[in-house]
């Protein structure tokens, strides 16, 4: 397989209003199946997504859902669009001085535009940079997709060695953003990139596909759903009335291994619940869970933790 990545110079300065197909098809020569990548920040100026100022605090709480950690000035959040980044993706980079860029309101929408206002059948993929949970430093990801295969499910493929695969899914449309930004770079004035040679994964024309949306976690199966400060700050002030974030009640199985850890204690099986010692640990520890301790009277050998309802 043959994989090429063009990222073209010349590239006008975008401003509001500005028509990105007619930008992208004067830029780059298209033909069907390739992929046209677009940075997010050039589609933010192109839909006026502009703010004067310099602090990106004072708008932060406008493209925040959550506040997912804080490290001295870094706030990493899960944003409107259902990200999680640093400062919601508000940017001052490659924009004029006195001027900051909110993400697109739709990336998604945007990109089914774009393709629908170019020529050839391509797949467009717009582009953002985010921090990794795992690793240090940033990559390029698809926050907008349209017309692309944006996940390679291998479930129920075999390997040469005949292994059955159950949970690999290549996210293919994050891997394509990461490939076009080695050639664009980040200081070069290219917004624009075409990869050639994954027709494959272009869906035809009129199927713009489930989007970069597919890609995202929804709150409770993100595992990293808080900072480790803040889950060891939200469970012990836990809100029964608001458990996503820490996923839908673990097994019962799990809760008694986690209570023997903290505890060195055998939770008794009771049912649906677990008696446990009335240790005041007890209540953060189920909570994260998705569990709740009931209240044990004073002087009691035992209380019971069991599976929070809504």
């Amino acid at each position: 397989m043959s994989l090429t990545v063009l990222a073209p110079d010349g590239v006008p300065e975008v401003r509001p209003g500005d028509d990105l197909a007619a930008l992208v098809s004067a830029s780059l020569d298209l033909e069907d199946g390739d992929v046209v990548l677009v940075t997010s920040k050039v589609v933010s100026k192109a839909e006026g997504r502009l703010v004067p100022g310099t602090d990106r605090d004072a708008v932060l709480p406008a493209e925040t859902v959550r506040i997912v950690a804080r490290r001295g000035p870094t706030t990493i959040v899960r944003n409107r669009l259902g990200l999680t980044m640093a400062a919601a993706g508000i940017d001052n980079s490659n924009v004029e001085a006195g001027s900051l860029a909110l993400l697109p309101l739709d990336p998604d929408a945007s990109a089914r535009v774009l393709r629908e206002n170019l020529a050839p059948n391509v797949a467009v993929v717009i582009t953002d940079t985010a921090g990794r949970a795992w690793r240090t430093g940033q990559t390029d990801i698809a926050i907008g997709a349209a017309g692309l295969v944006v996940l390679d499910d291998h479930s129920g493929r075999v390997d040469d060695y005949g292994n059955r695969l159950a949970v690999t899914a290549p996210a293919v449309a994050d891997e394509l953003a990461s490939a076009a930004e080695l050639a664009q770079g980040k200081l070069t004035a290219r917004p624009f990139a075409r990869v050639r040679g994954r027709a494959d994964l272009v869906l035809p024309r009129g199927e713009h596909g489930p989007g970069a949306v597919a890609l995202q976690r929804v709150e409770g199966e993100d595992l990293f759903g808080y900072g480790a400060r803040e889950a060891v700050v939200r469970a012990l002030a836990g809100d029964p009335a608001d458990r996503a974030p820490f996923g839908a009640p673990a097994a019962a199985a799990e809760v008694a291994a986690a209570v023997r850890q903290v505890l060195g204690a055998e939770p008794e099986p009771l049912g649906d619940a677990l008696g446990v010692p009335p240790d005041p640990r007890l209540a953060p520890l189920a909570f994260a869970f998705g569990w709740a301790l009931e209240a044990a009277g004073e002087g009691a050998e035992k209380a019971v933790i069991r599976p929070a309802t809504p």
